[in-house]
Formats: structure tokens, C-alpha cells, sequence
């Protein structure tokens, strides 16, 4: 469970790194949109787990990769934007948020699903079907 100061955190970081993704470093990803779903930071407020949605893209493991290999820069662009809020600049670690994904194929698994009409048997056994 996270604690207060952890929350506000997130929500600061998370707010600032998809301003960053979108309006100050796109040209580096390609012009893919770049989206922040969840921060989650370490209770010494020093790491935040950063999940990011990726659209637009051909391959989303190799922007993820190329979203590692710009960390620093990014991590300079978050800096110099919270840098008097904060007493510490967290590192990121980047992570790719499957959650859509994830509902989709759920959604996808409960489309198939062949559910047979309830018969007289059934009534019987179970009165108020």
C-alpha cells in the first residue's frame, strides 16, 4: 500500500513524463504517441517504475528499448521540471503497460463463449432461472 507522499509523487511524475513524451522529445520515438498509465514509486521516493502505453508504433518492444536507451535524457527533462519540488530526482525504470491488451483478450476469450439456453430440466432443478 502506498502512502500519501508516494501518491502525490506518482501523480506528480506521471503528469510530467507524459508532458515530456508528448511536447518535448517525440522526435526521438519516431512520432510515436507515447503515453504514461501508471507510476509507481519505492517508498524512499529514489525509483519509480514507469508503465507506458504505446500507440502508433510498428513494434512496441523496440520503442521500449529505445525509450530505455534515452532514460538519462529524459531523466534531465523531468529534472529541471520538479527539481525545486523535490529533494531527489527518482531513476526510471520503464515498463510496458499491457492492460489494454490484456482487457481486449479477455474481452475477446468472453465473446466466444457458447452459453446454451436454459431447458425445462434446468427450471425445475433451479426454480427462477
Amino acid at each position: 500500500m502506498e502512502s500519501k507522499r508516494q501518491q502525490k509523487f506518482s501523480r506528480l511524475i506521471q503528469k510530467e513524463l507524459a508532458d515530456i513524451f508528448q511536447r518535448e522529445v517525440p522526435h526521438l520515438f519516431g512520432g510515436a504517441f507515447i503515453s504514461v498509465s501508471v507510476v509507481r514509486v519505492s517508498p524512499d521516493l529514489g525509483l519509480a517504475k514507469v508503465f507506458i502505453s504505446v500507440m502508433m508504433a510498428q513494434n512496441a518492444e523496440s520503442l521500449l528499448l529505445e525509450v530505455r536507451a534515452n532514460t538519462k535524457t529524459v531523466r534531465h527533462l523531468l529534472a529541471q521540471r520538479i527539481g525545486k519540488q523535490v529533494r531527489i530526482v527518482p531513476e526510471l525504470a520503464f515498463f510496458l503497460d499491457d492492460s489494454a491488451e490484456y482487457a481486449a483478450r479477455i474481452d475477446k476469450l468472453f465473446d466466444n463463449i457458447d452459453i446454451p439456453p436454459a431447458t425445462e430440466d434446468d427450471e425445475e432443478t433451479y426454480p427462477g432461472l
